[in-house]
């Protein structure tokens, strides 16, 4: 690898043996004479690029090149804790044999990643609570409504009993027990008022009479297909095990909100980046001390290059870089210290995104980018406001279509002898 100029230098932090250097960004206004680092649009458009290295099921890794660091943290954070997901918020117990407290089962319930479009349901208004006199919390307000256009309702009724074709020297409590484990995908639907029209969801079998679901004559599908009825991502998370003659029978409140007011709400397993690791050789490496060279960095990093003539090692070269795990292992030895030079590149971000389910990996880095632009919104909205005439105008603020929801379609409280675990 050739040498960098002094002006690309600039992109690269520093890894010396025993600290790291060159770690403050100076690119801006009057801190190199005879250089414009005025921010302009065009030349930032120019250097910003996003390249997706690998895309799975559940997970994402892509590149994202020409932006500060501050910019590269705020996307994590607002993946983290502010793009909206579908959790479980309220359990009413109605009956819980099982050994496995209410409280902690309806925790365990709480965490599970629910499936479903969370841009298709309504932001319920939060519960304003207090304290009177006696200590007691204050009833919630008509605000606090639970609506089909705000909650998502799930049932998880499971009854063990003993396997009649089970043979008699069964020991394996699966076959020896019908629903001796209780998983995720346990959990049901329950749709109610218009969800079916609301969501996109095909109209549902006929009704038995203690169901009485509300079907919808006028219910046309939207687009080519219908949309999936919610579910858990997950169908095999466990959540406890029984033995005959105990039953579980929940009924599950699903809302929408976000990782900041708690981390069930999250929809990313991880969300992490690091910088591209730089390795610039600055003299050519020694052929008898090549194998050794190689060996001071992780499988795929440097590469050996052999004349196809004679055969002979000729010179030492930096395949992959982005797989050096930057132990610095090389700066170990003496015969090396002068001959490379070991860094990361400044503003080249590699990001690993782990989904949940909520929403597929290609498609939250999208959302967390329309969060940070609504914010953006906010802000220039609020200078206006504040400052007239001092901030251009631009465009005028978008009201936001789930503030305006109807209180129709109302989902029934729990009834009956069932007890409600807070989740």
């Amino acid at each position: 690898m050739t040498h960098t100029s002094e002006i690309e230098r600039r992109r690269i932090v520093d890894n010396m043996e025993e600290r790291i250097g060159n770690v403050a960004s100076k690119e801006y206004p009057g801190i190199y004479p005879g250089e414009d680092h005025s921010w302009n649009l065009e030349k930032f458009q120019a250097g910003l690029r996003l390249e997706t290295q690998r895309l799975t099921p559940s997970s994402i890794e892509f590149d994202l090149i020409g932006v500060d660091a501050s910019i590269a943290n705020s996307l994590r954070r607002t993946l983290i804790a502010e793009v909206p997901t579908i959790a479980i918020e309220s359990v009413y117990v109605y009956n819980n044999t099982s050994i496995m407290q209410d409280e902690v089962l309806a925790h365990r319930l709480g965490l599970l990643p629910i499936k479903f479009d969370p841009r298709l349901l309504n932001w319920k208004p939060k519960q304003v609570t207090g304290a009177d006199g006696s200590g007691l919390d204050l009833k919630p307000t008509e605000d606090e409504t639970v609506t089909d256009r705000n909650t998502i309702v799930f049932t998880l009724a499971v009854e063990c009993s003993r396997n009649p074709t089970a043979a008699r020297d069964e020991t394996d409590p699966a076959k020896l027990y019908i629903n001796s484990s209780v998983y995720s995908g346990h959990l049901a639907y329950q749709h109610h008022g218009r969800q079916y029209r609301l969501f996109n969801l095909p109209i549902p079998p006929p009704a038995t009479a203690d169901e009485n679901p509300i079907v919808d004559p006028d219910h046309e599908m939207k687009g080519d297909s219908w949309s999936e009825p919610p579910k858990v991502s997950v169908d095999d998370v466990l959540l406890v095990k029984m033995r005959p003659g105990q039953q579980l029978n929940m009924l599950l409140y699903a809302v929408k909100g976000v990782g900041k007011d708690h981390a069930k709400f999250s929809p990313v397993a991880t969300a992490s980046y690091r910088l591209l690791p730089h390795i610039d050789i600055l003299s050519p490496i020694p052929p008898e001390h090549a194998a050794k060279f190689q060996a001071c960095f992780p499988p795929g990093v440097v590469d050996l290059e052999y004349d196809d003539e004679t055969g002979e090692q000729t010179k030492v070269v930096v395949k992959n870089p982005r797989l050096d795990t930057v132990s610095r292992e090389v700066l170990r030895y003496p015969e090396f210290r002068d001959r490379v030079k070991l860094g990361r590149v400044r503003d080249h971000f590699i990001y690993s995104i782990e989904s949940t389910g909520a929403y597929k990996p290609q498609e939250l880095l999208p959302e967390a980018i329309k969060i940070m632009l609504d914010k953006l919104d906010s802000v220039e909205h609020c200078m206006r406001v504040k400052f007239p005439g001092l901030v251009p105008a631009s465009k005028e603020m978008q009201v936001d279509p789930e503030e305006a929801f109807a209180n129709e379609g109302r989902v029934p409280k729990g009834r009956g002898a069932g007890r409600k675990a807070r989740k």
